[in-house]
């Protein structure tokens, strides 16, 4: 069985005109019926154009963006079918890499700030000391020092970013 499993998948986004009254006249054709399996253990690369879809489909498999039409399935769960709360806990068990993932990192905070951000918002740590301690143990297992918390994004190569993101 597989872990991940994509059937069918289309996100599409709605075009709107008008001043007052938006209507919708077109839509933009993001992802449009991709299909793929990853088996336990598998690492998988999504690669291709700038533009042509590949964060639109990460995010409509951790359910960021809307699925238009199409299946995901995580570990035989059905993740349309998750009420949002339960979607929220889920996600803690998929993410998204990306190559140079500086863009998702808010360049006004430093890592400490965005790493207690994203652990806060799963209830992580019943503090921020207990966050800060915890940043620092996961600091120290991906090979970056406990200094690093207070540095900013742009002062870590790609590959560290990686790490961070």
């Amino acid at each position: 069985m597989s872990l991940l499993e994509l059937d069918g998948v289309k996100v599409h986004f709605p075009v709107k005109k008008g001043l007052f009254f938006d209507r919708t006249v077109g839509h933009v054709y993001a992802v449009d019926g991709v299909s793929l399996s990853v088996e336990a253990g598998q690492t998988y690369g999504l690669v291709g154009e700038s533009g042509c879809g590949k964060t639109t489909l990460g995010r409509a498999v951790l359910r960021l963006n809307d699925i238009t039409d199409g299946a995901v399935v995580f570990d035989g769960t059905d993740l349309a079918q998750l009420p949002s709360e339960e979607m929220r806990s889920f996600r803690r068990r998929l993410q998204m890499v990306f190559q140079d993932p500086l863009g998702s990192l808010n360049p006004r905070q430093n890592i400490e700030s965005i790493l207690a951000e994203g652990m806060a918002a799963h209830d992580i740590g019943k503090d921020q000391a207990e966050r800060r301690e915890k940043i620092k143990e996961i600091l120290a297992k991906v090979g970056l020092p406990a200094n690093a918390m207070s540095r900013y994004p742009h002062e870590f190569s790609g590959g560290q970013r990686q790490r961070i993101g």
